[in-house]
């Protein structure tokens, strides 16, 4: 399977951005689909993730702001992100098909993107 990213790029404090991920060679309905992020210098860290069985998980410092909504027809998965901040800037990965129920961690997905950098300016 194969994960593009699309709809990063430069925003302003506040802002907003929405990230789009398309996969191909694999239909993930009914699989688990996410997103997370990686500054420079940090580890990659959940951000979001979507499976029918146990719903959508938030990271505390996005929830209330970003949401995460797919397509299974486009197979496709969303990440809408408002009120952006400055802690927000990090490339954006897209991540789909469970190996594990643990969506919050990296090792749970098997199939990444190839990432896009999002950055926010104050």
């Amino acid at each position: 399977a194969q994960l593009v990213e699309s709809g990063g790029g430069l925003v302003q404090f506040g802002g907003s951005l929405r990230l789009s991920c398309a996969a191909s060679g694999h239909h993930f309905v009914n699989d688990g689909m996410g997103w997370f992020r990686q500054a420079p210098g940090k580890e990659r860290e959940f951000v979001a993730a979507n499976w029918w069985r146990d719903g959508t998980i938030y990271a505390d410092s996005v929830k209330g702001r970003f949401t995460i909504s797919r397509d299974d027809e486009k197979n496709t998965v969303y990440l809408q992100m408002n009120e952006l901040k400055t802690e927000d800037t990090a490339v954006y990965y897209c991540a789909a098909g469970l190996l594990s129920s643990s969506m919050w961690l990296p090792t749970a997905f098997e199939y990444w993107g190839q990432g896009i950098q999002v950055t926010v300016s104050s």
